[in-house]
C-alpha cells in the first residue's frame, strides 16, 4: 500500500483514496515506473480536482505506454474490428499483465478520462515511438497535451457545475425530509444518524484509530464502496477522515452500528470524489464499529461531538 493513495473509507482519508478502493492502481506489485506515474498523476489530480496538468497527462499516457508494451507479447487478436481480445491467464507474466491492465482501466474510468484515449491512435504512437518516426514533431508535442488538458478541464467543469447543481437541491430535499423520519437524530453540525444497534464499549477519541466494516451509497442506492465485500474490516485514524466519520464514530461505542446521513459540507463538498461521488453528493454509510486502538503519542485533548437536536 502506498501513502499517497490512502483516503479512508471510500474517502475516506482526507489526502486521497482508501487504500482497498478507489486508487489508481493500489497494487505494490507493479512495476515501479507504472506504480510511480499512476501515483503522481492521482497526486495531481487530487490536489486540485479542477487542475487535471499536462504533466499528469504526459504521465498518464507514459504509465499506459509501458501497460501496453507488457500486454503486447500476451495478448492475441480475435476477428478484424473485434472490441474484445482473446487472452489466456496461464502464465505468471499472463495474469500480471491482465493485473495491470484492469488496474489502469479502472483508474482511467474513476478519473473520467476513459472515453478521452482513442486506443488505436495511442497504440499507433506508441509504435512509432519506439521507431522514432512521429507523425506530430517531439517538438509540438508539449502544445498538443497543453491544449488538450485545457479543452479536458474545461468540458469538466461545466459538466461537474451542472451534476452539482443538481445533487445541492436533491441533497436538501432529502435531508429535509430524512430529518423528520422516526429514529434520525441530528447533531449541531448537521450530520444525521439512526442507530441500528448499540454498542457496549468504549468510544473513540479523534487519534484513535478505529477498525470498522462499511457500506457506502449514494442518494440512488448505488453501492460505491464495501468493506464487507471487500471481505476485511478498514483501519483507519479517525482524524484523517471526512468529518462526518469523525464526528459519526465519535457517537458510537465499540459493538455499535450506525447508519450516517452526510451532507456534502461533511463530506467531499463542491469537488467530489472519483468519478462515482459527484460535487454536493450526500453518503449514506452503514457503519458498525469493531475496535479501537489508542493513540500511542503524546497525549491529546478530547474533542466531544456537538449533541444531536432530536
Amino acid at each position: 500500500q502506498f501513502s499517497e493513495l490512502q483516503d479512508g473509507p471510500q474517502g475516506h482519508y482526507r489526502s486521497g483514496c482508501h487504500p482497498q478502493a478507489m486508487a489508481l492502481g493500489c497494487l505494490p506489485i507493479l512495476p515501479f515506473p507504472l506504480v510511480s506515474g499512476t501515483i503522481e498523476l492521482h497526486r495531481l489530480i487530487n490536489k486540485n480536482e479542477k487542475e487535471l496538468t499536462m504533466r499528469g497527462i504526459i504521465i498518464l499516457l507514459l504509465s499506459m505506454a509501458l501497460l501496453m508494451a507488457v500486454n503486447t507479447g500476451c495478448t492475441k487478436s480475435t476477428e478484424q474490428g473485434s472490441a474484445d481480445k482473446k487472452i489466456t491467464l496461464d502464465t505468471l507474466q499472463q495474469k500480471a499483465s491482465y493485473v495491470m491492465g484492469y488496474s489502469q482501466g479502472r483508474g482511467l474510468k474513476m478519473k473520467q478520462l476513459d472515453e478521452e484515449v482513442d486506443m488505436d491512435t495511442f497504440m499507433q504512437g506508441m509504435k512509432d515511438g519506439i521507431k522514432g518516426q512521429g507523425l506530430i514533431e517531439e517538438k509540438n508535442m508539449q502544445e498538443v497535451f497543453r491544449a488538450f488538458s485545457e479543452d479536458f478541464r474545461k468540458r469538466q467543469d461545466e459538466k461537474n457545475k451542472v451534476i452539482g447543481e443538481r445533487n445541492k437541491i436533491e441533497g436538501e430535499v432529502f435531508l429535509k425530509e430524512n430529518a423528520q423520519k422516526e429514529g434520525i437524530k441530528v447533531t449541531e453540525s448537521g450530520l444525521q444518524y439512526m442507530v441500528l444497534k448499540e454498542g457496549t464499549g468504549p468510544t473513540p477519541n479523534p487519534t484513535d484509530t478505529v477498525e470498522v466494516h462499511y457500506t457506502g451509497t449514494l442518494l440512488d442506492g448505488t453501492e460505491f464502496d464495501s468493506s464487507i465485500k471487500r471481505g476485511e474490516p478498514a483501519k483507519f485514524p479517525l482524524n484523517r477522515v471526512i468529518p462526518a466519520w469523525t464526528e459519526g464514530l465519535q457517537l458510537m461505542k465499540v459493538g455499535a452500528k450506525y447508519k450516517l446521513f452526510c451532507p456534502s459540507n461533511l463530506s467531499y463538498g463542491e469537488r467530489g470524489q472519483g468519478g462515482q461521488i459527484g460535487p454536493n453528493a450526500v453518503l449514506i454509510f452503514e457503519v458498525e464499529l469493531l475496535g479501537i486502538e489508542p493513540f500511542k503519542g503524546a497525549p491529546q485533548p478530547t474533542q466531544t461531538p456537538p449533541p444531536a437536536k432530536k
